[in-house]
């Protein structure tokens, strides 16, 4: 188990191991969620074989063929984000609100006034943008640790020569990593005194990824479509973390407090190509099928840490100390995965609906390229094909047509976990740490107006740690930490026909 930790520490460390470049980027900005309309949310984006909607311009560029008419759509969400975490027998919750606009789209509709109606029978051209993924929350882990500390992470680098500016510097300038001139080795009061320190981190994420298209569809014959679709990224990424370690019962010497900060924002853009066909064998069945080239990313990392402490001194003197990192800035390119989709869609009576779409994406195939310092990232995207896997995506979703204006949906997706379940020799802990996303829908449609709503709810548990594993068997393992993360989204669409 302390082989399984201490691996897990060092290759899957997200919230708190963040200055390089590593595989956990490489999963961040490849595994992605789509927002979109209320309609399409509301069905759980199984939208690969319906089209007539602007998400499935992210699923499949086909869909923009099915367009009879031209259309202005906007899509605001409010959302929430829950947290919880258990760490050494102590629960904490917390909770995050964002409101923002997932889905802003414009589609022209072209007729080629072929009255036979074979042939291409319409053009349609669509411009917008679809939110893909949501990085909001807050988290909090709190609980008392009488069996290891962080700075034993700084003691151990330390005494194994490397030593960093962001972190070892900060604990040697606060004067609470130590050194031993008679053993010649660093150390901390902490483990000198057993520990028994409160630990309490708290970690925030801001951002997005969104995905601004510009589509091209084709109509065949009312039977078989095609579309293909430029897709520009763009990322967004700020985290803030903030670890306190306290000695609340006065039981280690000298030591009171230190707090640990660190900060990252990732900004950069991205393309991507995609294409698509939908056929329609009968009026009630469709069959989809897509393709998404790799999405090739231009990214900017902003990083820097800070240290606090208090320390009292044999002579009763309490000294407080604040030391702060240099300011680092790093450009790099990231490749994600190639994605494949196949769809079916069934249409029941013309009344209903059930749609379905299997999504491919290998993870382990996402890499890290070009440094701006000349870094080719080799050891890195090593790390990434033996660590990831590839998974199917899938998603189902329904519509009842209650009668000519009002329709009732729901929809179910999941997001298997990306990790192997074996890695470097040992269990990976969040092999098993599969999205789960229920929605439901109502949608009032009259003339060229129509209003959906769509409620969201996904959930995840999975496992992480408070800060990385040291490697010397002189220090023990961290313990990790189980998170339990409920988002709930309201999603309104107003739409426009003409």
């Amino acid at each position: 188990m302390k082989r399984l930790i201490k691996l897990f520490a060092i290759l899957f460390f997200i919230p708190f191991f963040v200055e390089a470049q590593d595989l956990a980027d490489a999963l961040r900005y490849s595994n992605l969620q789509i927002q979109g309309t209320a309609r399409s949310g509301g069905m759980g984006n199984a939208f690969g074989a319906l089209g007539g909607d602007f998400t499935s311009v992210s699923i499949n560029p086909a869909g923009i063929g099915l367009y009879r008419s031209g259309e202005l759509s906007l899509t605001p969400t409010f959302g929430q984000t829950q947290v919880e975490s258990n760490y050494l027998g102590s629960m904490r919750s917390d909770s995050k609100y964002n409101f923002a606009f997932n889905n802003i789209s414009y589609v022209s509709t072209i007729q080629t006034q072929n009255r036979s109606e074979t042939g291409i029978i319409s053009v349609n051209v669509g411009i917008g943008f679809n939110r893909l993924k949501d990085f909001n929350s807050t988290m909090v882990v709190e609980g008392d640790n009488v069996n290891g500390s962080f700075m034993d992470y700084i003691a151990d680098n330390a005494n194994a020569n490397d030593w960093s500016d962001y972190y070892e510097q900060l604990a040697w300038d606060t004067d609470i990593l130590l050194y031993d001139e008679n053993n010649n080795e660093y150390w901390h009061d902490l483990q000198d005194a057993g520990y028994g320190q409160n630990q309490r981190k708290s970690i925030s994420r801001q951002g997005s990824i969104d995905e601004y298209s510009l589509a091209l569809g084709l109509n065949f014959n009312h039977k078989l479509y095609f579309g293909a679709s430029i897709g520009i990224m763009d990322i967004y990424y700020k985290e803030s973390t903030e670890l306190l370690e306290r000695d609340l019962n006065n039981s280690v010497p000298y030591f009171n407090e230190m707090q640990f900060d660190s900060y990252l924002r990732t900004s950069g853009t991205g393309y991507n190509v995609k294409l698509g066909v939908i056929f329609k064998p009968t009026n009630e069945i469709r069959l989809g099928a897509s393709i998404h080239t790799p999405t090739f990313y231009n990214l900017h990392d902003v990083f820097e840490t800070s240290m606090y402490s208090s320390v009292t001194y044999d002579d009763g003197v309490t000294e407080n100390y604040d030391a702060l990192s240099p300011f680092s800035e790093y450009d790099y390119d990231l490749e994600t995965p190639l994605k494949a989709t196949l769809s079916a869609a069934f249409v029941i009576a013309k009344r209903g609906l059930i749609s379905i779409d299997y999504e491919y994406v290998d993870y382990g195939s996402a890499s890290l390229r070009r440094g701006g310092d000349g870094y080719n990232f080799v050891d890195e995207n090593g790390e990434i094909t033996e660590a990831y896997k590839s998974v199917g995506n899938v998603r189902v979703g329904g519509e009842l047509k209650l009668n000519e204006a009002i329709s009732l949906r729901a929809g179910y997706e999941l997001y298997p976990s990306a990790y192997n379940s074996q890695a470097f020799g040992v269990s990976q802990p969040n092999a098993d740490a599969n999205l789960m996303v229920y929605s439901s829908g109502l949608g009032y449609r009259s003339g060229g107006f129509y209003i959906d709503l769509a409620y969201r709810y996904s959930v995840m548990d999975e496992f992480d740690l408070l800060y990385p594993a040291p490697q010397s068997d002189l220090y023990p393992a961290p313990q990790m930490a189980a998170f339990n993360t409920v988002k709930n989204n309201v999603l309104f669409t107003l739409g426009f026909k003409f």
